[in-house]
Formats: C-alpha cells, sequence, structure tokens
C-alpha cells in the first residue's frame, strides 16, 4: 500500500497562493465576493498573545520560540494565511501616548515578515488585552460610563496608530483584526442580555475607532482590508448586533466571527463523538450537520448583502485519545470545512501547540522546525486539505455525511498499487481517493505516478 504522505506539489502554471509580494489582491474575488483570498488558515496561537502576571511573553505559556522554518512548512501542507493573536499588555507605556515598546513590536515584526516572505497571508489584532472582560479593554465599564468610553477609545486609538505605522510596509498580505473575543466575562450570557445593548453599541462604537485609527495613518493602511469582530465572536450576537463600520475605502470591511460549535464537542471533550453516524451517547444533544449548514447560511445572508466578507478567525477540535474518537474528530474538521468551502468563509484552525490529548489540547505544527506534532495532528491537517482544496463535483457534503467517519483514516485503495507500472510509463494518469480514474486537469488531492499529491 502507498504510503499517505501529503506532497504539496504545483504542478498547475496557474498557482493560487500569494507567492509575492507584489501581489495585490485588491482586484481578485475567491471565497466569496468580498472576501480576499485568505484561504485555508492557520493560527499560531498561545503565542505572542500569551502573558503572564499582566505581561504579554512569546513563550509563558509552554510553546518555544517560534522559528523561520515553520512557515515554509505551513506553505507545503496547503496553509495560505497565518493568524498571529497578539497582546500587548505590559509593552506600552501611560496615558496618553501609551508608546509600545520596541523590543516586543519588532519582533512580532520579524514574525509577519518571515510567514509573507513565504507567500503567506498574514493577521495580527489586539488578543487578551480584553480577555473575560479584563484588563484596559473592559466592555462592560466602558458601556456604562462615558469617561471610561472615552478613555478607552482614546487608547484604542494610540495602540492601533501605532501598530499600523510600524506595519505599513506590507501590502494587503497583512490584515489587521482589531480585536478578539471581547465580552463582559460571561461568553455572551453577562449583562450584554439585559443591558438594552449597551455593550454591543459600545463594542461597535471600537471597531469603528480602530478603522478610523488605521486609516488614518494612509500609504497601505489606506485601502488595507481590516476586520472588525463581534460581541465574543459569536455567530448569533454577531448577526444579531454587529454594524458595518463607516470606512473611506470601498469593500474592505471584514467580520471575524470564531466557530467552535458545538463546544461541549470541539473544546471540552465532554463528549467524544458528532455528527448523524454519532453514539447518541456520546454527542451533544445540538450542533449536527444541519445546524452548520443553518448557522453558515444566517452568515451568507447577514453579510452578503451588506459586501462584509466574513472569515472564522478559529475553528477546531481537540484531541482525542483513541481511535474512534480521532475519527469523529477528522469527521468534524472535514465536514465543518468543506461546509467553509461551498458558503465562502474562509477557516482559520486554532493551534495552541499543546500535543496532548483532550481539552485544550488543539496542537498540530511544531513551532521551532514546522513538522507536525503527532501523526494524529498530520491526519487531521490532511483531512482538512482534503475537504478545501478537491474539487471532484462528487465530492460534496451529502457525500461526506453519508459516508461518515472513517475508522481507519484515510486510506489510499489497491487499484492505485496495481496500476502503479502503467501510471509511471506515461505520466498522466490520475486517480481521486477513491481509486477511480479522473482527468489530467483535476484539482485537489490527487493519485500521480504512486504519490498522493496537493494540485492547485
Amino acid at each position: 500500500m502507498i504510503k499517505l504522505a501529503l506532497s504539496l506539489i504545483t504542478i498547475l502554471a496557474s498557482f493560487t497562493f500569494c507567492t509575492s509580494q507584489s501581489h495585490d489582491k485588491s482586484d481578485t474575488q475567491s471565497e466569496s465576493n468580498f472576501v480576499p483570498e485568505i484561504g485555508l488558515g492557520w493560527n499560531l496561537g498561545n503565542q505572542f498573545d500569551a502573558h503572564s502576571n499582566g505581561v504579554a511573553n512569546e513563550t509563558c505559556w509552554g510553546n518555544p520560540r517560534v522559528e523561520k522554518a515553520l512557515f515554509k512548512s505551513l506553505v507545503e501542507n496547503g496553509v495560505r494565511t497565518v493568524r498571529i493573536p497578539c497582546t500587548w499588555l505590559g509593552h506600552f507605556g501611560n496615558a496618553p501616548k501609551y508608546q509600545i515598546e520596541e523590543k516586543w513590536i519588532n519582533r512580532i515584526d520579524e514574525v509577519v515578515g518571515w510567514a509573507i516572505a513565504e507567500g503567506l497571508n498574514v493577521i495580527i489584532n489586539i488578543h487578551h488585552d480584553g480577555a473575560d472582560g479584563k484588563y484596559w479593554l473592559n466592555i462592560k465599564a466602558a458601556a456604562n460610563n462615558p469617561a471610561v468610553s472615552k478613555s478607552t477609545k482614546a487608547q484604542i486609538t494610540a495602540i492601533w496608530t501605532q501598530i499600523a505605522n510600524k506595519f505599513n510596509k506590507y501590502d494587503n498580505h497583512l490584515i489587521f483584526e482589531g480585536f478578539n473575543e471581547i465580552h463582559d466575562g460571561k461568553w455572551g450570557w453577562g449583562d450584554n442580555r439585559t443591558d438594552g445593548g449597551k455593550q454591543h453599541r459600545e463594542l461597535n462604537a471600537w471597531n469603528q475607532t480602530f478603522v478610523d485609527a488605521v486609516r488614518a495613518t494612509g500609504g497601505n493602511n489606506a485601502t488595507r482590508f481590516l476586520a472588525c469582530p463581534g460581541y465574543v465572536t459569536n455567530a448569533d450576537l454577531t448577526i444579531e448586533n454587529w454594524t458595518k463600520p463607516n470606512d473611506s475605502a470601498k469593500d474592505r470591511i471584514l467580520c471575524a466571527i470564531h466557530f467552535y460549535d458545538p463546544y461541549k464537542y470541539t473544546l471540552e471533550n465532554i463528549y467524544t463523538e458528532w455528527g448523524a453516524k454519532a453514539d447518541k451517547s456520546k454527542k451533544e444533544t445540538w450542533g449536527d450537520e444541519d445546524h452548520v449548514n443553518t448557522m453558515f447560511k444566517k452568515i451568507q445572508n447577514k453579510f452578503k448583502p451588506l459586501k462584509v466578507g466574513v472569515y472564522f478567525g478559529e475553528m477546531g477540535c481537540v484531541r482525542r485519545n483513541n481511535a474512534r474518537a480521532e475519527s469523529f474528530r477528522r469527521y468534524y474538521i472535514e465536514y465543518v470545512t468543506k461546509a467553509c468551502k461551498e458558503y465562502g468563509i474562509p477557516p482559520i484552525l486554532w493551534d495552541n501547540g499543546n500535543a496532548g490529548q483532550g481539552k485544550e489540547c488543539s496542537g498540530i505544527y511544531n513551532r521551532k522546525t514546522g513538522a507536525f506534532l503527532n501523526d494524529d495532528a498530520k491526519k487531521f491537517a490532511e483531512t482538512q486539505a482534503k475537504a478545501w482544496y478537491t474539487t471532484d463535483k462528487n465530492y460534496t457534503l451529502q457525500s461526506i455525511k453519508q459516508k461518515g467517519p472513517n475508522m481507519d483514516g484515510i486510506k489510499v485503495p489497491a487499484i492505485i498499487e496495481t496500476e502503479k507500472v502503467n501510471e509511471e510509463k506515461n505520466g498522466t494518469t490520475a486517480y481521486n481517493l477513491q481509486g477511480q480514474r479522473i482527468g489530467t486537469d483535476a484539482k485537489g488531492i490527487v493519485i500521480r505516478n504512486g504519490k498522493k499529491m496537493l494540485v492547485f
């Protein structure tokens, strides 16, 4: 049986990744009419967003220092966009300038530069400065006190002006995301439900402040894509309460949502199976395939008329400790990623570097070498790449659901092995993963010359 190694081989002239810094996405259309070429994404999580005792630190949550080799590996495995969450706590001075420490912003700039040099798109933000309603981005305090609201917006302007000026040298490969999961500490189930919309209006005002601050710096920032999150990045709350900021640039506003439905399965590992074929005693009572389609349609219906592109800034599913549970984990990421492709919502996988099993274990790549952390991570990434890049018309959400989880992982059919000799003679015969002959111009994951490859 031929090994499953996934080789990213660019065999078509129309290579679709952004391959040089001169590439301009301003005239392109991709996942939807209003979404830049974000494509399949990945999070450098628990790295520059990590913090301890009020000070952000690259390695304080257990990940090693990031090295350049990581980004080459990401490209080779089909990633097009890297989200680099950035916490700024402990690295800026007092009002009114809030001067950002050069050493911290320069290190982030170095890593951004490595990623962009490999042709990747990058997203940076202000991340845990508002975590759990704490620190200086305190949405509840700002919503209920005009003076706090004013001072917070002044600080947003000061911090984002400095970030925008520092990174103005980069073209549209770089996207700014205003904030992360802003909430009052109750994850969407707090005072935002009873305060008459105060917190939602405050967050909309923060998003406007962010846009105004970036645009005022001019240069590449005059037309840069800017992403404005909804409340706690929850899909329903965002659909209900998010308003589009006014913008001097045309069609350059994005909305960032996070998708971890159902979270007791994807994040907390309370349940170990998902979907129509799961054991009912091991699955959540909501959040199956129908929910995915319903939610994605709601997102489309909200944002497409606004000409606002949406991406999932975080999504994913934690690693399990047995083969059956891992098969459902792969099924989940395959179905949800394929749905993202169908509905035009680029998914950015959450990776916190944790190679364990269970809650909070979302590690995929080694931060120094770019190698997969384990075989489960490799299979998981391959499954997601298959879901995103396969263009076979017979590969649909319905076909994925009908097949269900593959308990043994993805296998290359024996027919590939028996016809390998003829294949090597002419170098043109290609097969899909079901062992069926396909056209020589087929895209997605195909078998050629006895090797599995990703064709664009």
